[in-house]
């Protein structure tokens, strides 16, 4: 994937991540202001932005579910450490959990979904 799909993936992923950010804010009755948002979803944007550097360092495709999942998984690690690093506490296992979750529906889920149309058309 060259060109212009490239900034096109990331941007779909970076505002799932701010989606995600923005669900988990709602969902304890937080503040939906950009700057609350921002608060939540930056270490997880950080996380994001590894993960991309990395996919693109080892030349991979990063719209495919195998660099999705090592896009997934940095992004939930940087902003775990991030936030603990933020406050001096490890996130409560919940969190974690929740958030493991929802990142990976939405940073493999759109991947796997579109690998998965890309078989079809060519079966």
């Amino acid at each position: 994937m060259i060109g212009v799909a490239l900034p096109l993936v990331f941007l779909l992923d970076a505002a799932l991540v701010v989606v995600f950010a923005t669900f988990g804010r709602g969902a304890h009755s937080e503040g939906l202001g950009i700057g609350q948002v921002w608060d939540t979803a930056w270490p997880f944007l950080v996380g994001l932005v590894l993960g991309w550097i990395v996919v693109l360092a080892a030349r991979r495709d990063p719209s495919t579910v195998r660099s999705g999942v090592l896009v997934w998984i940095t992004t939930l690690v940087g902003g775990m450490l991030i936030r603990g690093l933020g406050d001096g506490r490890v996130p409560h296992w919940s969190f974690i959990l929740v958030a493991a979750i929802a990142t990976a529906v939405f940073l493999v889920g759109w991947r796997a979904v579109r690998a998965a149309l890309s078989r079809r058309r060519a079966a």
